[in-house]
């Protein structure tokens, strides 16, 4: 645990050092021998001054915590020295000495959920690691666009990671231990003990997870060359064929939704999810979004688009689910963001729109990209689809031999 000084909690938490003064005489916390604080007492003035910017008084949380009310102690755990503190190092320091834009350090600092600082402000510890990545692939000759997507994208799903572990956290944690009687201050104290256990494992967990992603991803790239290479050399000939979206939507979700209630929407919709992301795993596909009632996905090759089309139809009759329909168009597309773009992409979305339940439509695109024989297509002819300029040449897909 470190030793700090009065003026290093006050610099370290962003408050002038009177304030530890103040939180001291109202014992909200204490200096220990030596008249030295801990790395807990940073949380502690950190976060008592957010209460009060957000209109607790300091004296009422003094008058809790007298009263065995509330209690801060559990911010002494483990748990929280993972969080970063302010730095003596100014916005505009950070940007001249790393060379980075100033208007990348704004995106730095949104993806690390700060807002927009004044160049006098000072950055966090977080900001630094971030600004050391950033710099380096500067200095390597990244595109500061691509810098900046990759940035919003790490910002938003981890966004969207930890506030789902909390939501999580809250109902199998500290609601479960709130329901056995004790107090919000005992709660807060088990529950930190908890949380110091967990970190660990939940940051080994995650980072197998993100290591499994990038081996996944790294293949194909390192296949895709493999086979550019053996191409040129007049040793392997590729079937080149454009890539695929789909979409698949859920029939009588809406409905489902009005008749059962939100939770139970929410459980199918969860299972559908489940069934269409192992499916689209299964035949070299991305799982791209869900959609509500719907997810998109994306193939490289049509013909395994259309292979995992029919199988999610099957799932979902053997599940018992509500029928799915499904869209499925092949063509350029646009990669931004971790998401896919393009005419592609609007006239797969129609298609599932237009189909009936238990149906799978592609295009023409998909029919002849698709190697005889891998399915069976019935001629629908041209259609207008909503949003889409010109009419469509659709057909219904179904498996071979059907």
């Amino acid at each position: 645990m470190a030793h700090l000084s009065r003026t290093e909690v006050a610099a370290k938490a962003g408050v002038e050092p009177g304030y530890v003064d103040l939180l001291v005489d109202h014992g909200l916390f204490e200096p220990g021998d030596g008249n030295t604080y801990t790395s807990g007492d940073v949380f502690r003035a950190r976060w008592i001054h957010s209460l009060e910017l957000s209109g607790i008084p300091v004296e009422g949380l003094a008058a809790a915590v007298r009263n065995g009310s509330l209690s801060f102690r559990y911010l002494d755990a483990s748990a929280f020295e993972r969080f970063g503190a302010l730095t003596d190092i100014t916005v505009r320091e950070l940007s001249e000495d790393s060379g980075i834009p100033m208007s990348l350090v704004s995106v730095i600092r949104e993806a690390v959920a700060f807002p927009e600082a004044n160049p006098d402000d000072l950055v966090r510890e977080e900001e630094l690691a971030v600004a050391e990545a950033v710099a380096f692939q500067l200095e390597y000759g990244f595109d500061p666009a691509a810098i900046e997507r990759l940035l919003r994208v790490y910002g938003d799903s981890l966004r969207r990671i930890t506030e789902t572990e909390t939501d999580a956290y809250r109902s199998q944690v500290t609601e479960r231990l709130l329901a056995t009687g004790i107090s919000q201050a005992e709660m807060l104290e088990k529950q930190a003990i908890f949380g110091s256990r967990m970190g660990g494992i939940l940051e080994r967990a995650f980072l197998a997870i993100y290591h499994r992603q990038q081996e996944r991803a790294w293949t194909r790239v390192w296949l895709d060359s493999v086979e550019a290479a053996l191409e040129e050399a007049g040793l392997y000939r590729r079937l080149h064929s454009p890539p695929a979206v789909g979409f698949v939507d859920l029939t009588g979700f809406t409905q489902l939704t009005e008749r059962e209630g939100d939770e139970a929407a929410a459980e199918l919709a969860a299972r559908m999810r489940t069934i269409v992301r192992q499916v689209a795993l299964e035949h070299e596909g991305d799982f791209v979004k869900f959609l509500g009632d719907g997810v998109m996905l994306y193939f490289n090759r049509p013909t395994d688009g259309v292979h995992a089309a029919f199988v999610v139809l099957e799932r979902f009759d053997e599940e018992q689910l509500p029928p799915a329909r499904m869209g499925i168009d092949a063509g350029p597309v646009v990669f931004q963001e971790g998401d896919y773009f393009g005419r592609t992409v609007n006239i797969a979305a129609r298609l599932a729109d237009y189909a009936r339940p238990g149906e799978v439509l592609v295009t023409r695109q998909v029919v002849e990209s698709v190697p005889e024989g891998e399915l069976t297509p019935s001629e629908i002819g041209p259609v207008t689809l909503k949003g889409v300029a010109r009419p469509v040449d659709v057909y219904a897909a179904y498996p071979p031999g059907s």
